[in-house]
């Protein structure tokens, strides 16, 4: 197995309306499955187009697998994969037109190579049975993994997938993450969500991305223990709730059983009716966020 190697070196990005998308990002990537969590807005999409090459950085460096993609763009798009979040399809064309056509683009020129390897990815994301099925027609679901397929065409060293779950009914989410977990085990595979447990189900490194910049990275399991014993839960009616509100900052609130759940975060215990639990990447991801 080839081990890749994808380096991020202090990347900025700011647009010609003030926008400043990247503030000095900096991460590394090697083989496995890497989740990039973040809320829209955070720049997730701009660092996946620049590492994508259809993007150029203002400042800092992209090298993969020791070679700076902005000097030689060919050296990651030769080995790249990209699924963004939104893609376009032609219309009345089929799955196995559309992907003969994309492998072609692709480099993949000899013709029983490319029949072998569409037929595998159309039964690897279970479309072969609707091959012959305009991609236009397809569900959210099918279309997504008809996306992947796509970006599996060539051979890739690293995937690029932008979204990939969002609108996917729970049954497809599965089907699509599994397809991801899979692919994950031999390649560099930058999985970019606001999902929590898209990160969670997947990853054994994520960083969390805010305002364009990198404020937590590491393992899951490592991150969420920075919050051990700082984690607190209580249950809230309404009027409880507006009278607490103010005196510690609320992580997060949902409706349980009629009544609100509220989390916070403290070094010590609240005050009475709170109870300890154990941290989890929700928590870590909405203290990371709004600090």
């Amino acid at each position: 197995m080839q081990e890749n190697l994808l380096q991020i070196t202090d990347l900025h990005k700011t647009y010609t309306n003030g926008t400043q998308a990247l503030s000095g990002v900096a991460l590394e990537l090697g083989n496995g499955m890497f989740g990039l969590l973040g809320p829209n807005g955070a720049g997730k999409s701009t660092l996946m187009r620049i590492i994508a090459t259809l993007q150029r950085a203002d400042r800092g460096q992209v090298c993969f697998n020791g070679t700076d993609i902005a000097v030689e763009p060919m050296a990651v798009r030769k080995a790249l994969g990209y699924l963004p979040q939104e893609f376009g399809v032609y219309p009345r064309v089929s799955a196995q037109r559309l992907l003969d056509y994309i492998a072609v683009l692709k480099g993949v020129t000899n013709k029983k190579e490319r029949q072998d390897q569409i037929a595998y990815l159309l039964n690897q994301t279970n479309l072969y049975a609707h091959r012959k099925q305009a991609v236009s027609t397809f569900s959210g679901g099918m279309r997504q993994r008809f996306g992947i397929a796509q970006a599996l065409l060539g051979q890739p060293r690293l995937i690029i997938v932008d979204e990939p779950t969002a609108g996917l009914d729970p049954q497809e989410r599965y089907r699509f993450l599994n397809l991801l977990s899979e692919i994950g085990e031999h390649i560099i595979v930058l999985l970019s969500t606001h999902i929590v447990e898209d990160v969670q189900e997947l990853c054994t490194k994520m960083a969390i991305m805010a305002n364009g910049h990198i404020v937590q990275q590491g393992s899951p399991a490592a991150l969420c223990q920075s919050l051990e014993g700082k984690l607190w839960q209580k249950q809230f009616s309404k009027p409880e709730l507006h009278a607490f509100r103010g005196t510690l900052p609320i992580l997060s609130q949902r409706l349980q059983a009629g009544k609100i759940q509220v989390r916070v975060l403290s070094d010590t215990a609240p005050g009475d009716g709170f109870v300890s639990v154990e941290p989890d990447l929700e928590s870590l991801y909405f203290s990371a966020v709004d600090a």
